[in-house]
């Protein structure tokens, strides 16, 4: 892949920024009430579990993307480090993802202006900033990342400004109700109310609103200073993201009694409307509007990056990997774009379509895959260079390994397995597994084809990346002495 031509015009800050706002979406606004409504007040410990499991991906992430800091991110590591044949299904079904995602995003904002204004209609709104995401994308990469810099900033004065009233709230000095401590905390069934079990459960529904931090690795083929700016961007966003939720969310849970919280309306709005603080409500409406403006905006930088790497590695048509005067994948993301527009245009007809609700579910199962993919392929190359005595060369290590990198790879395996045996989960598999299996399935097909044809007409492999030449070197091992010949030196 030619990275030359991509503009690194994208900041420390701008990287930072742009993860937090593909993971502080609508979603975070609206759906931790359902969170909460499972789990009680035991989903504090849902979320600190899912912050672990995202710090081992996002340092493994880091390795390798100061390693090679390209677009591609994690799919082009795949390809390198596990499979072509993997990567063309996780880089499809990541794509696949966010195109699902983004129109939600656009539909929740849209429903929210139509609350305002009336007149116009929820679909006519999400076309609207359908249009403005499409136009800040097509933008040249350091006008993206300050847009989005300033979307996601107001969402991160939202929380601070949440957690301030709920802390003078629980003081007792916002409010005639005094010093609360833990009376609300406790006072509903206790800490676990429902039991534990539905900590596993919702921690697998919180993995999927932490999905968006990865964005980081697809960012760093524009950023400037790499190996510089990525170790210290997942640093901070990993921490930042934890904080975000962490605390906020243990603040709300000791000021709204958690069998009151649903999804009928925002938990923090809620919450603190109950104290006198109604103001808050129009507040957070706003906030919810432009959190979903910043998660479509981001996720859209993710899909057309994701769509570009496909197309540079001969996965996707070749035109999509074509980068205009300014830098910028611009055919990827019109495609991108157009198939978020197909899907809203899909929902205006029905909006209670099983399709849509089919590919919605997908980013559970395949924002797993993609994080999975990224512990993977970081083991594989870390035991790669091991093998060839390079390790000491790399510029940024993940701390503990493997034990960090194999506990991100098996606690999401876990969390895939409880999606088997949960009916409300299960729906993320059936329409996952297809987005993973029939890109890999079409690739392998297409290989096979091709290099039929290449025998036929004397065409021989030249070359062996380093995952190869370590099977082929344990294959010529155990083979016949008289074979040992050809077994290439590691």
């Amino acid at each position: 892949m030619n990275e030359s031509k991509m503009n690194r015009g994208l900041k420390n800050r701008h990287l930072q920024l742009i993860s937090l706002g593909g993971v502080i979406g609508s979603g975070y606004f609206l759906g931790t009430g359902y969170v909460l409504e499972k789990a009680g007040p035991a989903a504090i410990l849902a979320y600190l579990l899912g912050g672990v499991i995202v710090l081992c991906v996002m340092l493994c992430l880091a390795e390798l993307a100061v390693e090679k800091p390209v677009s591609g991110s994690f799919v082009t590591y795949a390809r390198e480090h596990i499979s072509p044949t993997w990567a063309c299904g996780v880089g499809w079904a990541y794509w696949t993802t966010w195109v699902a995602y983004v129109p939600s995003e656009m539909i929740a904002a849209g429903i929210i202006m139509n609350n305002f204004i009336p007149e116009v209609s929820q679909l006519w709104w999400a076309v609207f900033f359908g249009l403005l995401v499409t136009i800040l994308n097509l933008f040249h990469v350091d006008k993206f990342g300050e847009s989005e810099f300033w979307l996601s900033l107001i969402k991160i004065i939202a929380l601070a400004a949440f957690s301030i009233v709920a802390g003078l709230i629980c003081l007792g000095l916002i409010g005639d109700q005094g010093y609360i401590g833990t009376k609300v905390l406790l006072g509903s069934g206790g800490f676990a109310p429902n039991g534990y079990w539905p900590i596993v459960l919702t921690m697998v529904i919180i993995l999927v609103n932490f999905q968006g931090t990865e964005i980081i690795g697809l960012a760093a083929g524009e950023c400037e200073k790499p190996e510089k700016s990525i170790p210290i961007a997942v640093r901070n966003v990993t921490w930042r993201i934890i904080a975000l939720y962490i605390i906020p969310i243990s603040l709300l849970i000791s000021i709204l009694p958690w069998d009151k919280a649903g999804l009928d309306e925002s938990v923090f709005a809620a919450a603190v409307t109950q104290y006198g603080l109604s103001g808050f409500g129009a507040f957070f409406a706003f906030v919810i509007l432009t959190a979903a403006i910043s998660c479509s905006n981001s996720g859209l930088y993710g899909a057309a990056r994701a769509l570009h790497a496909l197309a540079r590695m001969d996965m996707a048509p070749s035109a999509l990997g074509h980068i205009n005067k300014n830098g910028m994948p611009s055919r990827s993301i019109l495609v991108s774009i157009c198939a978020c527009w197909a899907v809203i245009l899909l929902y205006s007809f029905d909006p209670n379509s099983a399709l849509y609700t089919y590919l919605l579910a997908v980013s559970g199962f395949t924002g797993a895959i993609a994080w999975i993919s990224i512990c993977w392929s970081e083991y594989r190359s870390r035991k790669c260079k091991i093998a060839e005595g390079t390790e000491g060369a790399l510029r940024y290590k993940t701390p503990f390994f493997p034990y960090v990198t194999l506990f991100g790879i098996w606690a999401q395996v876990f969390c895939l397995i409880v999606m088997v045996f949960e009916p409300e989960l299960r729906e993320a598999l059936y329409a996952g597994i297809p987005m993973l299996i029939f890109p890999m399935a079409w690739y392998r097909l297409r290989q096979r084809r091709r290099a039929r044809s290449r025998f036929h007409h004397g065409g021989a492999i030249s070359t062996l990346n380093c995952r190869s030449r370590l099977r082929f070197s344990w294959l010529a091992r155990a083979a016949h002495p008289a074979w040992r010949w050809l077994r290439p030196a590691v």
